[in-house]
């Protein structure tokens, strides 16, 4: 009669190879976390982050496979600056960088700057044309721009091979905010493609100052990022401060957006692993 001995090594074997395969996705993730009243306090800590993601990579549609992409806002166009919207996709049309946004509010805006000369340009800096006091409240880490979600504390930025609707995954995400009051307020969610939490990350406050928090992997495993700015959003009635924190971004900077993997990928590496199991299987059969 014949036994399969074979049968609990081949198990062991196939476990072992997934078990490796998930613990390839598994590095573990490593925060950059720095705030103060200037640019110069988080300085060093946003270009450690840099240097750790790679090289800039110019915003053409495309993916590079390796370095980083930036948003810090300047470069908007006065047709999309307070206090006209800026689309949710323009860092992926007008602009390709591979960045989406979405939010439970009603859109997206970018502050204004003193070139702009539309109407109602140039709008009161650094959202002055929604609260007056936003202008002595924030400040820019870029000059002259900021952006917000308005109606929401909520920003979703959702990844894409730059210029096309491919979704993508990258490595890392960091971002400077404004006037972060309270702790444990602000923060950066992570999730992978099949929408599992990778962690949340709090930012450091600062008072009328500027925070900056950045979260690398070491491999492109980032499919959307949630963005929590403060706890109530911009409007023209709030009073700043405890308990209440309103909270504007600057600077975005992220890992290189690359293709997620096909599920045939997936799929091919299933079929792989139950190729070696029966092979071994085959072998160690006993009559």
């Amino acid at each position: 009669m014949a036994q399969r001995k074979g049968v609990p090594s081949v198990l062991f074997l196939t476990a072992l190879l997934l078990g490796l395969s998930a613990v390839a996705r598994a590095d573990p993730a490593v925060l950059f976390s720095a705030s103060g009243a200037t640019p110069a306090a988080i300085q060093a800590t946003v270009d450690a982050f840099r240097a750790q993601l790679g090289t800039l990579n110019p915003n053409v549609a495309g993916s590079f496979g390796s370095g980083r992409r930036e948003i810090n806002w300047d470069g908007v166009p006065a047709n999309f600056s307070a206090p006209n919207n800026l689309p949710a996709n323009f860092f992926n049309v007008n602009s390709p960088r591979g960045a989406v946004f979405s939010t439970p509010g009603s859109g997206f805006q970018v502050s204004g700057a003193t070139t702009d000369g539309g109407s109602g340009q140039p709008a009161a800096a650094r959202f002055g044309n929604i609260n007056p006091s936003y202008t002595d409240n924030f400040q820019t880490f870029s000059p002259q721009r900021l952006f917000i979600a308005i109606g929401s504390t909520i920003t979703d930025v959702n990844f894409f091979v730059p210029g096309a609707t491919t979704p993508a995954l990258v490595s890392g995400f960091g971002a400077v905010f404004t006037d972060v009051d309270l702790p444990n307020t602000t923060s950066l969610q992570f999730f992978d493609s099949n929408n599992n939490s990778l962690g949340t990350f709090f930012v450091a406050s600062a008072n009328n100052g500027l925070s900056f928090v950045g979260v690398t992997f070491g491999q492109a495993i980032v499919s959307r990022v949630r963005i929590t700015s403060g706890n109530t959003a911009l409007g023209p009635n709030d009073q700043n401060g405890n308990p209440v924190d309103v909270v504007a971004m600057d600077d975005f900077i992220y890992g290189e957006p690359v293709a997620t993997p096909e599920p045939t990928t997936m799929l091919l590496l299933g079929s792989g692993l139950a190729g070696i199991a029966a092979k071994v299987l085959k072998r160690r059969k006993t009559f």
